[in-house]
């Protein structure tokens, strides 16, 4: 599929890592294409029960290759981060992430949409859009406050605080905490588990638990929209040119 993406399969998981460690696994255009393939893939393989993400080297994702930006003013609706957060918020089957270093943007927002986070203690969570001119994307919005309550949410979207593996798994967005270089083996037996239970049981369960996902489709794309506008504003525009002369 791909070197910026390692996909492998054992036991009923499909294992989809981040491969761009000299890049943070920053997630551009083709990565992001790739990761969307690879869901619809899983999505109708009875051999897949569930899925993981990792990051190589070290991190997570640093989230959003930021030149893609670029790239959203001209088709915002085709833009494929948008298409994979779409296809996160609709994928039935569980989804489990294992969180080292940082992740960042999309980094965080995504493990929202996961069923199971396994995460370092010390691993680097942070939803800066704000500091760019942006907006949250992937639901954040929505999920955050669902989550965490109107306080953390504004602390962690409107604010922008970094929070640790640690913090998250108190607020309740990690379920296990486990040294870096096991997070992803915690990460794996929490998927192989998922993947030993009756199928069709566990996606039952999982939609009731979860609800229509129409509602947060319909969240994400009103992000997207104000997302595109924001990118086109002079300051943002102004930010990310710093960014790029850095």
């Amino acid at each position: 599929m791909g070197d910026k993406v390692l996909v492998s399969k054992e036991d009923g998981v499909l294992r989809l890592a981040f491969n761009r460690p000299e890049k943070k696994n920053a997630l551009d255009r083709e990565t992001y294409l790739i990761l969307v393939d690879a869901l619809e893939r899983a999505g109708g393989d009875p051999g897949v029960s569930a899925v993981v993400f990792c990051g190589a080297g070290g991190d997570f994702t640093a989230g959003n290759d930021l030149a893609d930006f670029r790239d959203f003013l001209d088709t915002p609706g085709d833009f494929p981060a948008l298409i994979f957060v779409r296809a996160l918020a609709r994928f039935e089957k569980p989804m489990v992430a294992a969180v080292a270093g940082d992740a960042i943007g999309v980094g965080t927002t995504m493990l929202f949409h996961c069923d199971l986070v396994h995460a370092a203690p010390e691993a680097r969570l942070r939803m800066p859009f704000i500091d760019l001119g942006l907006v949250p994307e992937a639901g954040a919005s929505l999920l955050v406050p669902q989550r965490l309550g109107m306080a953390r949410a504004s602390q962690y979207l409107l604010l922008g605080e970094p929070f640790s593996g640690e913090e998250a798994h108190r607020l309740g967005v990690v379920n296990g905490l486990a040294p870096a270089e096991r997070v992803l083996d915690s990460a794996m037996t929490a998927a192989r588990a998922l993947a030993a239970k009756p199928a069709e049981a566990v996606r039952a369960t999982r939609r009731l638990l979860r609800g229509d996902p129409a509602a947060l489709v319909a969240r994400i794309d009103e992000e997207a929209a104000l997302f595109a506008k924001a990118l086109a504003s002079p300051e943002t525009r102004a930010r990310l040119a710093a960014f790029f002369a850095r």
